[in-house]
This record gives structure tokens, sequence and C-alpha cells, in this order.
């Protein structure tokens, strides 16, 4: 087994509190010991690292890798918005453009100090084994682990938003009915094969039903099932926005977690996203079930879905880790980010103090151990036995000039200009400025390639959906005003 002394570092603590000179020994692709400065040690590679702050690499919570050719699509669009414009913005394409986009995303995630990450991936009308292929081949290139858990569900958001293509103008209504997800027993057969199939590695099958209303309770039924049978991670939206909570009262008559829940969904494999209008019921079911939460800052303000209860959740005993969401909804995969964003979202509840904030050493937990537990990796902390999935800091850089504290300049100061190297698994991944295994230019090149072929492609698509968003913005914000258990947004309400 291959064993490197990583030598002359800060290495940042598990706590997050301090960043120690330490000395890193590998052992393989995981973490055998670490030394004190000088400890000589036979047998080993030598890699300095002077003048560098070593971390943890970065777990993105939740993502979506076909949103790498999604970036800057819209402005003043919240959830509902961005839903409607789903069919041009991901429309026409074809395994190419999925391989594509998931390794954009994968090289702006690993660029940016990631090293995983859980993609909930989207093929319509549904998944299929060559398209997961495909995509699972991106993150190898790249050289990231991550959970690819196909985002299926059986039902449009046109009809599963409780009234909506009624509320639609009449000349649209027809067409707003007439589209279709594949069939709810075509999907869970792909899932099933793909799971059968898989190869296993660094990167894990999942499933993902996408919204508890865009799916039949049947078809969350086969989810479950699918899940239990092939051991998958779970992960699925969950009163992301307030119009689906109060959907979910209209037709369940109960929140979507505890509809969910009744369902035999919610359990250890089972994380929710985003989770912005969950109840204080709904934390208590989630953490008693041994469920986790990945908190999206980013995107829940970029859409004006809300401010997640991320205290709440922890308080209640729910793993919570941290997420970007995909390019197409919060345009990054910025993890510093996504960690100075907590931070400060937790600021501004009304009449929270200082206790009820996230500070930045639990920032950093969250974006490395929280997460990790989310995709089920031993990673996330620099400690024996470890995974070796570290990233290192460049102390030179501005962000770092001077040193004062490891944790608060990461969450209030670093946005990854500082980051020169990072490793996964004890390899290589990006160094001297380099991703290792993809041909940047050429990528770049071909996604604007890509990008043009499907604007033209998706034209008439982005005319018809321009057309309906005002009435379909109407009718969920409508919708969003019967939903009262709970207080998300920073206005009275």
């Amino acid at each position: 087994m291959e064993r490197l002394l990583i030598t002359g570092a800060r290495v940042l603590a598990p706590d997050a509190l301090s960043a120690p000179f330490l000395e890193i020994l590998l052992e393989g692709e995981r973490i055998a010991a670490l030394l004190p400065p000088g400890t000589a040690v036979e047998d080993a590679a030598r890699h300095d690292a002077t003048g560098r702050l070593v971390i943890p690499g970065l777990v993105n919570g939740h993502t979506h890798g076909h949103g790498g050719l999604s970036k800057g699509m819209g402005d003043k669009w919240d959830l509902a918005l961005l839903l409607t414009h789903a069919p041009w913005i991901g429309g026409g394409r074809g395994l190419e453009e999925k391989r594509l986009a998931t390794t954009l995303t994968a090289v702006e995630m690993l660029r940016k100090g990631c090293t995983a990450g859980y993609d909930l991936a989207f093929e319509f009308p549904g998944p299929s084994v060559e398209g997961l292929q495909a995509m699972a081949e991106a993150y190898e290139a790249v050289g990231l682990r991550a959970v690819l858990a196909p985002m299926v569900a059986d039902l449009t958001f046109f009809q599963a938003t409780p009234g909506l293509i009624q509320a639609l103008p009449e000349e649209h209504q027809a067409r707003a009915a007439g589209m279709s997800m594949a069939r709810a027993d075509d999907t869970l057969s792909t899932i099933h094969a793909a799971a059968k199939a898989w190869r296993g590695g660094a990167v894990r099958l999942g499933c993902a039903p996408t919204i508890p209303l865009h799916c039949s309770d049947a078809f969350l039924e086969g989810c479950r099932d699918l899940s239990a049978e092939h051991g998958l991670p779970m992960q699925t939206h969950v009163a992301e926005a307030r119009y689906q909570a109060g959907g979910g009262e209209l037709r369940y008559g109960s929140t979507l977690l505890a509809h969910m829940d009744r369902l035999g969904l919610v359990n250890e494999r089972f994380s929710v996203a985003h989770g912005v209008w969950l109840t204080d019921a709904d934390l208590a079911l989630l953490a008693a079930r041994g469920g986790g939460l990945s908190h999206n800052p980013g995107s829940n303000m970029r859409l004006a879905s809300g401010i997640a209860p991320a205290r709440a959740a922890i308080r209640a005993g729910v793993t919570v880790g941290l997420g970007t969401d995909g390019s197409g909804s919060s345009d990054n995969q910025n993890m510093f980010e996504a960690m100075r964003l907590a931070a400060f979202a937790s600021r501004l509840w009304d009449g929270a103090t200082e206790e009820d904030w996230l500070g930045t050493a639990e920032c950093v937990r969250l974006a490395t151990e929280g997460s990790a537990k989310l995709l089920g990796l031993d990673a996330g902390v620099i400690a024996p036995g470890k995974l070796a999935d570290l990233v290192f800091l460049d102390l030179g850089h501005i962000n770092w000039a001077p040193f004062n504290d490891a944790a608060n300049q990461l969450v209030f100061t670093e946005d990854g200009l500082a980051l020169r190297e990072v490793m996964v698994g004890g390899t290589w991944k990006l160094r001297d400025g380099r991703v290792l295994g993809i041909d940047e230019a050429a990528l770049a090149r071909q996604a604007q390639e890509a990008a043009d072929r499907l604007a033209a492609a998706n034209a008439a698509t982005r005319s018809w959906c321009e057309a309906i968003a005002p009435h379909v913005s109407c009718h969920c914000r409508a919708l969003a005003g019967r939903f009262t258990a709970a207080r998300r947004l920073l206005r009275a309400d």
C-alpha cells in the first residue's frame, strides 16, 4: 500500500476551531495518522505543503448535475416559475448533453473544493440506464465521489399542482394537460435494472422521487421498495416552496413529510432537500426516523422560497448538511458561498439571538461531516481512518493575509480563489491549477456549442412557457397562502 507524508501544513481540526501544524500520513485511500511536525516516517513519499491550510473536502449535500448547462437561465423566478420554464431549459438533451452537463458540474465542484456531491439527476421523460451510466462516467473522469440519484416522477408539474391546469387560459390547457412523464412501471424498472448492473466505485446509485406532489402514492411506494431492495439512499424535495406545502395540505390533509412517512419512505436512508416549510412536528419526525436534511440557502433565497429552519433541525436531532442546489437554480457550485449564506441567513430570523445563529465552525462541519453523512461517506473530517479527501488552500493568497482564524476565514473570506490542490482518496485530482482528468478548454467549447444548439431547438417551447408563466405565478401564490403552519419568510405573512 502506497504511503504519502504531507508535511509543513496547517491542518483543520475535526471541530474546525483550530488549525495546528501537523503532518498527515496517508496509506492508500485513507488517513493513517496525524503526526507532530518533524516526525520520522520510513517508506513514505513526501509532499511539501508548506504555506497551505489543509481542510476536509467539502461535500455538496444537494445538487443537480444536469444543471451544468443551465447557468443564468432566468432572473426574477421563484420555484414555480423555474418549474414552468423547465421544458425549454432542459429540453432536447441527448446522451452526450447529459454527460457534458454533469462534467461541467463536477469540474466546477472540484475547482471550488468539493470532493463529493449528492446529484439528483434528471432525464425526460424518465431515466435510462445509458444516461445514468454516462453521468456516472462524467464524475469518474473528473475524479469526484457522488451519489447519483435519478430524479423521477410519474406526474408533471402541471398535473401535480392542484388546480393549475384549470387556472391556465383555455387555449393553453390542452397542451399542459397533454404533457406526461414516463410510465411509473417503466421508470421503476429502469432504476431496478441500473441498480442490478451498477459496478460500484466512487459513484453510488440512489433514488430521488423528485417532489411528493409529483408522485402518485403507488409510485412513491415503488421508490420505497427499490431503496429497500438495493440499499439505495433516497433524497427528495420536501416543502421547498410554500405553495407545495399548501398543495400538500389540500391533497393529503397533512404535511408532505407526514404523508411520505405514512407510506414508509422516511427512514435512515432518507434525506430532505431544502425543507424550508417543514414544521416542528416534521423535524421531530425526521429525527426520530434517522433522516437528514440538506440546507441549500443560496437556492432558497434565489428562488424566494424562504429560509430553512436549520437551527431547529439541528436541535431536533436531524443530520444536517449543506448544498448548493443545481446551477439551473442557484447558478454555481460554490460550497464556500453556501457556508457563508447559511451563516448569514441564520442571523435574519425574527427574535433570534446569537445562540440561534450558525457559527462559522459549525457551518464548516455542516459542509463537510454533515453532508458526508447524507451521502453515507466515511469522510468530512481529517482523522485517522477517514477517507483522504483533502483540499489545500494557499495561505499566501489575499484571502488569508493575515491568517487570523481558520473557520471565520473559510466562511466569511474564502471564495475558492485560494484553492490550489485537491486530493480524493489519496490521489491528486486538481494540481498546479489543472483538473487532471479533463481538457477544460475543450469542455468550454463543447458547452457553448451545446447551449447554442439547445437554445435554437427549444425556442418555440420557451415562447409557450413565457406565455403561461404569469398565470402559473398567480395560481401558485394563491396556493401558498393556504399554508400557515410555519413562517419562513422575512416579512409579515
